[in-house]
């Protein structure tokens, strides 16, 4: 029985034969024909699996549920014939470029087109998956996943040929961004943020794969539920072509059901679309603010999917200070910053309510039309309650006493979150300067350290501290000297928040009927996670992925088994308090390399 039971084990674990069905078929090719260009692909030679994400697999039902987290050769070779691919572009066949039979795949896979704000027609006609295919599509458990590589070669849709009227041969040095390519470092950069944004509830695709190639370069493939952004509308809107427009949108509705995310009829479907679209952008530009990720939003809906996930990490960032006034310099604009995100958002909201109006009446009003839409409204209104949950999650409460503050005592947690919200917002004398990749002005205090320090200061004396000694817990290394003075402003916003949250503590603990001391222990503890020293910023992922790339002797599995632990250490949830690992129990040098690049980096964008 034994016997049997390990040779079982063994067929379920060598089994891909769930990669096979990734071919490059895509059920959205069945919806228009103008929503994506379609080119031949042959197997890419010299690559190697840089990296496979085993449990997102799993998730997948690519690979078995028992499978070891390990490579094998059979598995490796599966992942390289089904992901490593290169397209035969224009440029191949115009200069009617030969490649073996053997090395070509039976079928055909598209790059899709989607509106994009630096081409310059503003229509979507030339602009959408640059550098990048749709492998396809799989199913497990009644759940359907689209897959997605990037570095597959330089499409047509490329800002590059829409700029200089010409194809590029793929691999063209002269080009970068052209060139159709992508870089080992993108992928990695997208694999520790993306997990770890996953770990903590907020929606983003996923890295299942990297295959690296000589010279860093890389294919980097992607899988999320539902890869559509709302640019992939917004071109049908923007050329009149309401046929498309609404099979779009009726493709989404679809899936989206399909798949179990939403529950609605063909009679009020549309106006469900407009809903849950709605609601999701304004949950995820709240979440963006409060957790100080910058995503560069915009008009067109290139740079985020439907449902507000995130989307390309080429410009994600996470600060570890709110930098609020931080822009993104993409050589001939700036990026918005993270407080206008909100209405850059509201604004891709009311284009939805343009589309949904066109395939309703058949006639495409302007989009000023709708500037005072009531689901604009119900918008805002979302936003604010979002940013209330956001709130009392970061003060630590338990979900009890949140759900207490937020029915009974609205008017404390509004005038806490005012103080709050003044220190948060609180910058440098210095004023804008340059970034490495941008502008910004410098954030001063740190409030996560503030919510994680005070607590416990309140338990060892309940009584208010000086402002000169609550200034300090919070300061942050940006500080100036002249950023901390303490003015007579400021020095009535800390009276404020201390009377506010002390007032808070104690109406939790007459509500509760549990002692002032229970009710702040709880707080230190929930608060040393959820306000955690050394949270990830982009800059601390720029240098860790830095680390791993000249590290040539890490291997897959090794590199998954630290991903695994780094991702577990940025564990916001308060209940993994008690299982929250500790580098001693998990000795591994690159491990704390990479730990101690957080806590250096901890304040940057």
């Amino acid at each position: 029985m034994d016997a049997a039971f390990k040779k079982k084990q063994s067929t379920q674990a060598s089994n891909y034969s769930r990669f096979d069905s990734i071919d490059g078929e895509h059920p959205l090719k069945n919806q228009t024909d103008n929503s994506y260009i379609e080119y031949p692909a042959r197997v890419r030679k010299g690559g190697k699996c840089r990296f496979f994400n085993f449990a997102l697999a799993k998730e997948m039902g690519l690979i078995a549920q028992n499978h070891e987290e390990k490579l094998n050769l059979k598995l490796e070779k599966k992942i390289l014939e089904t992901f490593g691919l290169v397209i035969i572009n224009e440029y191949d066949q115009l200069n009617n470029i030969k490649f073996k039979k053997s090395t070509i795949k039976k079928n055909k896979y598209m790059a899709t087109r989607y509106l994009q704000l630096q081409h310059a027609d503003k229509r979507g006609l030339y602009s959408g998956d640059g550098r990048s295919i749709w492998n396809g599509t799989t199913t497990h458990k009644g759940k359907t996943w689209d897959i997605s590589s990037c570095g597959t070669g330089a499409t047509r849709l490329s800002p590059a040929t829409a700029k200089y009227n010409k194809y590029f041969q793929t691999g063209d040095p002269t080009i970068s961004y052209g060139c159709g390519y992508a870089e080992v470092h993108e992928g990695l950069a997208a694999l520790f943020m993306g997990e770890v944004f996953n770990k903590n509830h907020l929606k983003t695709e996923r890295v299942l794969a990297i295959i690296e190639y000589d010279n860093n370069f890389a294919i980097n493939v992607r899988a999320y539920d539902n890869l559509l952004r709302p640019s992939h509308v917004f071109n049908h809107l923007k050329q009149n072509d309401v046929t498309s427009l609404r099979k779009m949108i009726d493709y989404y509705i679809s899936r989206q059901s399909a798949n179990k995310s939403w529950k609605t009829t063909e009679k009020n479907k549309y106006d469900y679309f407009l809903k849950k679209i709605s609601d999701n952008f304004a949950k995820t530009t709240a979440n963006f603010e409060d957790h100080y990720i910058f995503c560069w939003l915009d008009w067109d809906g290139d740079n985020i999917l439907m449902d507000g996930g995130i989307i390309d990490y080429g410009s994600v960032r996470q600060f570890g200070l709110f930098h609020h006034e931080y822009r993104f310099d993409d050589d001939d604009r700036y990026s918005t910053s993270i407080l206008e995100q909100k209405n850059k958002a509201k604004y891709i909201i009311q284009t939805f309510i343009q589309a949904v109006d066109f395939i309703k009446k058949g006639k495409k009003k302007t989009l000023d039309v709708f500037k005072n839409h009531a689901l604009l409204d119900d918008f805002d209104k979302t936003f604010l309650a979002q940013k209330t949950d956001n709130f009392v999650s970061r003060l630590a409460l338990n979900p009890k006493w949140a759900d207490f503050l937020i029915k009974k005592e609205t008017v404390l947690l509004s005038d806490l979150n005012k103080s709050f919200s003044y220190f948060e917002k609180s910058k440098s004398c210095s004023g804008v300067k340059a970034t490495n990749d941008g502008v910004s002005c410098d954030a001063i205090y740190s409030m996560r350290d503030l919510l994680r320090e005070y607590p416990q200061l309140l338990l060892a004396d309940f009584k208010k501290i000086k402002p000169e000694d609550f200034v300090a817990i919070m300061l942050s290394s940006y500080a100036l000297e002249e950023d901390k003075v303490v003015t007579s402003y400021r020095k009535k916003m800390i009276g404020y928040f201390q009377s506010t949250y002390m007032d808070m503590i104690g109406k939790i603990s007459k509500k509760f009927k549990i002692s002032i001391e229970e009710v702040l222990l709880e707080l230190t503890m929930r608060s040393s996670v959820v306000n955690k020293y050394d949270r990830i910023t982009g800059d601390a992922i720029t240098f860790i992925v830095e680390k791993i790339v000249k590290n040539k002797k890490l291997k897959p599995a090794k590199l998954n088994e630290i991903l695994n632990h780094f991702v577990e250490y940025q564990n916001l949830d308060p209940k993994c308090l008690e299982k929250e690992p500790l580098l001693k129990e998990y000795p591994d040098k690159l491990l704390e390399q990479m730990i101690e690049i957080v806590g250096e980096y901890r304040e940057t964008i």
